[in-house]
Order: structure tokens, then sequence, then C-alpha cells
């Protein structure tokens, strides 16, 4: 195989675990793709862009070309690829080895990826990798975390100073508690209320870090605020930060996992957070394996799965027979929800 040009992999774990002070440099990151990045992270990813190496192994165009680069996610948050194994043509060679050595293609490349994806033969898209780069809030981070199938190591607040950055909703997505759903929102707030519950997460989340700063006694540059004092070990300061604050991470998955993942959180019934980060992440999974891509949508994102009351509903409705909801087998919800997959919520 010919050798392709593509860049270093990422170099150390400063990106997380270390940040810079305040200046030039982090001030020009709070705007377009490099907002939310600190001045250290700023240099590293310039120093990046600048090399190229040669390697033997597969690559992808389209995903090298945003390679490091950090895509915008909510105000302050971004998503980067920072490595990744395999492409399209991982998944079909890993899929036709079990044929047999010899054997003749049984199909070609996008018909195969859609067999393995409608069959759930799941194993053959383990084959591909890709480690990402996340900077999130801390509650969006929890919700997160649930998902084990990934390699983590996060930012670690025993070490470092946490930056005075926090996440403030826009305001379309400022809502009430949804009256239908104990875990969803219902109508956007307006006026004097919306407001006044801006002013106040932003007040608290300022309160917190100002509190956090004064039990450190230091400031978020590490500089000392009282040489009379001792301070709080930043392991027990950390505790007094609010949800909303930014953490960051590397995330690593296979492509089976990541898919699962993102089926579950670039659903319209997700918090909108964690969604907005799984829609970012989509786009990247369209540039690096276009077929499984297409596939995945096609299959999972897009598709419905029905238990075998509900396709026997779905074969009667087919046949030209009358269905209720009290005939049809199928509790309450479980009915609902297939007359709104069918268009016959009416």
């Amino acid at each position: 195989m010919a050798a392709k040009a593509m860049r270093p992999p990422a170099g150390s774990d400063k990106a997380i675990a270390s940040k810079a002070g305040p200046g030039a440099a982090d001030e020009a990151g709070r705007s377009g793709l490099q907002r939310g990045m600190t001045g250290e992270q700023l240099q590293e990813l310039a120093e990046q862009a600048k090399e190229n190496a040669s390697t033997r192994r597969d690559t992808v165009p389209a995903l090298e070309d945003i390679l490091y680069e950090p895509i915008p996610v909510l105000d302050r948050g971004f998503v980067r690829v920072i490595d990744y194994m395999g492409s399209d043509g991982a998944i079909v060679q890993a899929a036709r080895v079990s044929y047999g050595k010899g054997t003749r293609k049984v199909s070609e490349d996008r018909g195969l990826i859609h067999y393995l994806m409608r069959h759930r033969h799941s194993t053959p898209f383990e084959m591909c990798e890709i480690k990402f780069h996340v900077k999130l809030p801390i509650f969006v981070a929890r919700q997160w975390i649930r998902h084990r199938t990934a390699n983590v190591n996060e930012y670690s607040a025993r070490y470092s100073i946490m930056d005075r950055e926090f996440y403030l909703p826009a305001p379309e997505h400022l809502a009430a508690q949804s009256s239908a759903n104990r875990q969803g929102r219902g109508d956007v707030l307006e006026g004097d209320e919306a407001n006044e519950v801006m002013r106040l997460l932003e007040r608290d989340a300022m309160r917190a870090y100002d509190n956090y700063e004064q039990m450190l006694n230091e400031r978020e540059d590490g500089s000392t605020i009282d040489p009379e004092r001792t301070g709080l070990a930043r392991e027990l300061t950390r505790m007094n930060l609010t949800l909303n604050y930014y953490t960051q991470w590397y995330w690593k998955i296979d492509l089976h996992n990541l898919m699962h993942f993102l089926s579950l959180r670039a659903d319209p019934h997700a918090q909108y957070e964690i969604r907005a980060y799984a829609d970012a992440m989509i786009d990247v999974v369209k540039r690096w394996v276009p077929l499984t891509h297409e596939a995945f949508e096609q299959h999972r994102l897009h598709a419905v799965t029905l238990s075998a009351n509900a396709l026997a509903v779905v074969k009667r409705l087919i046949a030209g027979e009358p269905v209720s909801e009290t005939d049809s087998g199928l509790g309450k919800r479980e009915w609902r929800e297939l007359m709104a997959t069918l268009g016959r919520e009416d």
C-alpha cells in the first residue's frame, strides 16, 4: 500500500492535564472554531497543523481535513478528533474474512455494510476506533459516562484549577418542566421569568467560582490570593462548583459502541445538551465512514423496532381490518407510540 500523508498523533496529555493562564491567545480562542480552548491548547493545535508524516495504514482524507480541529458545541464546548483507526474498507475486510480465504465477493461494499447493519452483525464495526477530545458541562458528562463502553481520561480538578467557564442555555432552550414527561422539557420560558432564571444561573455560577478561589486561596491563573493563608485542597474545593461548569476529557471508543451511543443520544427524546454533542459526532462519522453512516441513519437512527404484538397490529391494518387500542393487545403507551410512528395519531 502506498504511503499517504497524514498528521502525527496527538502530543502529550497536556491538552487536558494542564492549562495556561489568560492571555491574548486564550481570548482569541473564544471566537469561531477555536473558542473555548486554552492558550496552550491553541498553541498545540497550531504546531500539529504544521507537521505531516507518512504512513502505510489506511487513512480517510475527509477526516484528516478536520483532525485536531475543534467543532463548536453549545456556548463554550467543543468536540475534536484526536486519532482514529480504520475506515469503511476495514469493516468490509473484517466481514469478508469470515467467508474463508479465496471466496469470491458476495456483494458490493455498500450492500454488505447495509446487510451487516440491518442484521446487527456488530463485530466488523468494532474493527474501527476513534478518539475524541471533548469539552462539556459537568452535568452532560455525568449523563455521558453512563455509556461504559469507552475509555475515558477526564481533566483532573484534584490536580489542576478549574476554568471560570460555565454553560448558560440559549433562550430557546430555557424551558419549563414537561407535564407529560418527568425527565423532559415543556414550553419555553419567556419574559421576566426567563430573565430571572438566566440571572440566577449566572449569579450562582459566578458566586460559586468566587468562593472556589477564596477557599483555594488561588486565582484562576494559579497566583496566590493571600500569602498568610494556606487554602483548602483542590480535591475538596471543587465540590462547591455548580454542575454547569465545563470539564474536558479524552474519549476513545469503537465504531459499534459509538453508533449505540449516537442512536440513544441523537434521538429527539434525549436532552438537548447531550444531543448537540451527538449531532456533531454524527457529522464526524459521516466524514470517517460514509457508507456506514448511510446504513446507520437508515437502519438505526431513523428506524423503528416493533414488538411482536405491534407487528401483528400493522399486519391487521394492512389487511384492512379495523383495530382499536382495546383489542390491539398493546399497552396504552405502546399503542400511542405505534400510532405516532404510523402517522395515525388522530
